[in-house]
């Protein structure tokens, strides 16, 4: 799925603002998601298949994999935002297609859709075998930073005689 983009270089702003986000991420930091490739509109996020990942039927809930697919669709929308931008989920669809029981997987996020105030993701989520474990479709919506109003200049709404 993201393998069909070039891989681009990050600059040395943009691999700081990842580093930061990724630092803060507490879904990334509990469950062990790791960042493995940034590409133009889409990332790749892998997880190994832990313990704590795994429901009574000793499979990956389906929790953990939403997860994954939202926190890979997140970020693939929050690196085509202007710095300063805060990205929020407002509505989401997955389907779970396979039980994974153990190994690693992949969530394959990529931006359909980049708008200045909405961005919708398609993310697929594949294990060892290559098989499609999860298909996810997610809107995020895009919340600009507040303008900053300069010195010197009149209030909206104020009229000045």
């Amino acid at each position: 799925m993201c393998s069909m983009r070039p891989l681009e270089k990050l600059s040395k702003a943009a691999r700081a603002r990842v580093a930061r986000r990724l630092r803060h991420s507490h879904p990334v930091n509990h469950f062990g998601f790791v960042l493995e490739k940034v590409r133009n509109g889409c990332v790749v996020f892998r997880m190994p298949v832990l313990e704590l990942h795994k429901q009574i039927y000793r499979v990956v809930h389906g929790g953990v994999l939403a997860m994954l697919a939202d926190t890979a669709g997140g970020f693939a929308a929050f690196l085509a935002t202007p710095v300063g931008s805060r990205v929020v989920t407002i509505e989401m669809k997955i389907n779970f297609l396979e039980a994974v029981g153990s190994g690693e997987i992949r969530a394959h996020a990529r931006i359909l859709r980049q708008g200045r105030t909405i961005s919708v993701v398609d993310c697929e989520i594949i294990d060892e075998d290559r098989r499609l474990v999860s298909k996810a479709l997610m809107t995020f919506a895009i919340i600009q930073p507040p303008k900053r109003q300069g010195t010197g200049k009149r209030k909206q709404g104020h009229a000045h005689r």
